[in-house]
């Protein structure tokens, strides 16, 4: 199964797949705000202000772009040849084609080269051809989508659920502004933004604990094989909780990323108390 499963966790994941377009988009530089609304119907609409699926014809597939990322796997931006995005998330990263192939419909808009491009899909086929709408100010793109009602367990989305990914996506990707709506009921809204990056998350871990140091610990690298980020804070709790994220996707049981750290960070403690004499020659490491 492309999403994980039919249940409650591959439901949420058909949004977390549209959001991490818009997020790729956002690494790279092209999109500052990202809004997941939630309506009655059980439809979902993500819209955001980056540059717009392209529209021109593709040239292999001889039918718009847009077309063909929306109906075939693997044929967004983090899978183009060489032109791919240098950091991109997403876990399944299969893109939107299987969250259309799983929606009973869906409502692509795309504004892009001055024009409104409009495509409806139901259950992944195209209703019509992609149309040139009215001229529009600015670029993005907006999708909305109903999930299968065939396909899932159950079909409506849980605010909260979406919340925590959704905050936890906006402190990984610093400055992004990220709006969840739902306009069910009596309605609710929050927005998640975070200039700090990481250190806003550390603090926001820390928020009830009595922390140990006032200024957090940070630092981060960049060279060909990736990049890398860290945020230390330490309080006075006898347990230790340690977050780690490799392409924004938590990676709860671990990794090499998570031993490399701890290694370096165990080595440079080490090194740092027999210098200072805070460990005698006798004394084992810490």
């Amino acid at each position: 199964m492309y999403i994980g499963s039919t249940g409650p966790r591959g439901l949420h994941h058909l949004v977390y797949e549209v959001v991490d377009n818009s997020v790729d988009e956002a690494i790279a530089g092209y999109c500052d705000r990202v809004t997941v609304t939630l309506h009655p119907d059980n439809s979902v609409t993500v819209t955001d202000d980056g540059r717009g699926i392209p529209v021109e014809e593709h040239e292999k597939e001889k039918r718009p772009a847009a077309e063909v990322v929306m109906t075939t796997l693997h044929a967004g931006g983090k899978f183009g040849e060489g032109g791919g995005y240098k950091v991109s998330g997403g876990l399944h990263g299969v893109g939107v084609s299987v969250v259309n192939a799983l929606s009973e419909r869906l409502h692509l808009e795309v504004r892009r080269d001055g024009y409104a491009w409009i495509q409806d899909y139901e259950r992944g086929t195209p209703k019509g051809d992609l149309k040139r709408g009215q001229k529009v100010k600015g670029t993005g793109t907006t999708i909305t989508f109903v999930p299968d009602a065939e396909v899932f367990e159950e079909v409506v989305f849980d605010y909260q659920t979406l919340a925590e990914r959704l905050r936890e996506t906006a402190f990984l990707t610093r400055n992004l502004r990220i709006e969840l709506v739902d306009e069910r009921a009596e309605g609710r809204k929050d927005t998640f933004q975070y200039k700090g990056g990481i250190v806003d998350f550390v603090a926001h871990l820390n928020e009830n604990k009595d922390v140990l140091h006032r200024k957090t610990v940070f630092f981060d690298s960049e060279a060909d094989e990736g990049q890398v980020e860290v945020a230390m804070q330490w309080n006075a709790s006898y347990q230790e909780s340690i977050f780690t994220f490799a392409n924004n996707i938590n990676t709860h049981e671990g990794g090499s990323h998570l031993s490399g750290f701890r290694s370096a960070l165990t080595r440079t403690l080490n090194a740092y108390a027999r210098e200072k004499g805070l460990l005698k020659e006798r004394d084992a490491n810490l």
